[in-house]
């Protein structure tokens, strides 16, 4: 397979999963309980009201016919107008993108950063104390749950030691590196909670991985040659290893984002997961529907660049 074919593959199979993925959301949204006029007027407004409301937002309209409407507007590129805020569902979306993906990318860093060289230490040490600890971290970091950390993090950092700020993602009234240095402080516990929740499964992939590696022909080999262990570790075994590592994290960045959902909510940062609590509790169909449209292409775009790293490291991919 050359690696056109390669490419067009995944392309053709993102743009299917991001169908799928706005079918579904535009379905579950029809089935939530209450009534969407009630967030573009009142409870008090009449019956004639209220059918004017649906009429011109088109939610009179059968269901089949919704569907229809909004798949043309998502082809022309148009999300809609937010019920609540009355201006496009764009840009209430680019508001509060950069701020998850400064969350998101942030704390997949930190996973990897930590991480791996924890998997790696584990493993060159298997069977030793070294080895024992970082099991038992890794094990406690895969049953922790992200709102428990979050709120955990919030009381004990932020309220009780007051390191660092409760909420929001900046101070305001600062400008020039005072506000950068603000944001870097608002973003820590956030992003500590979610690498505490996803660093457990890397670490324990990596040493599981390595040690099987390790344990190839060619490394007994290396060996026997007089190469320095150390090389081997890093410089041959470690490739081979970095190979189910690298899918781990196509696959874990559906559960990132879905963390960032529940840590923005814990920590009222300003991102797409709070507009996505926040327009549930007011039934705002098109910015839901545009924000889990952007998280589902977020998370295809980022699955893709996973699949072509991982053909780059084993060129048997692209013509398997």
């Amino acid at each position: 397979m050359s690696r056109l074919s390669f490419l067009l593959g995944r392309v053709g199979r993102g743009l299917l999963t991001i169908w799928f993925a706005v079918t579904v959301t535009f379905l579950l949204l029809r089935i939530l309980p209450g009534d969407p006029a009630l967030a573009l007027a009142s409870p008090n407004m009449t019956d004639d009201i209220r059918a004017t409301i649906l009429q011109q937002y088109g939610l009179d309209q059968p269901l089949i016919v919704q569907y229809g409407l909004y798949m043309w507007q998502l082809v022309q590129g148009n999300l809609g107008i937010s019920f609540t805020q009355s201006v496009p569902v764009v840009d209430v979306i680019m508001q509060r993108l950069p701020w998850t993906l400064l969350l998101t990318l942030t704390a997949l860093a930190l996973t990897i950063i930590i991480g791996i060289p924890l998997g790696v230490a584990a493993a060159s040490q298997k069977g030793r104390a070294t080895d024992r600890v970082v099991q038992i971290l890794g094990v406690t970091g895969q049953s922790l749950f992200v709102p428990s950390v979050g709120i955990l993090l919030l009381f004990v950092f932020g309220l009780f030691l007051g390191w660092f700020p409760i909420g929001g993602a900046f101070d305001n009234g600062v400008y020039g590196m005072d506000w950068y240095l603000s944001v870097a402080r608002h973003l820590v516990l956030p992003a500590v909670s979610l690498m505490l929740v996803q660093v457990g499964s890397y670490v324990l992939t990596m040493r599981s991985t390595l040690i099987d590696a390790l344990g190839e022909d060619y490394v007994t080999l290396a060996r026997a040659n007089g190469l320095p262990y150390r090389q081997i570790l890093w410089k041959h075994a470690l490739r081979n290893a970095l190979l189910p590592t690298t899918t781990l994290i196509g696959l874990q960045l559906g559960f990132l984002v879905g963390g960032a959902v529940l840590t923005e909510t814990v920590f009222a940062y300003p991102g797409i997961g709070r507009g996505i609590y926040d327009a549930v509790t007011q039934l705002d169909f098109p910015v839901l529907q545009g924000a889990f449209l952007m998280l589902a292409l977020t998370v295809v775009v980022a699955n893709m660049i996973t699949d072509i790293i991982y053909g780059y490291l084993d060129p048997r991919v692209k013509t398997s």
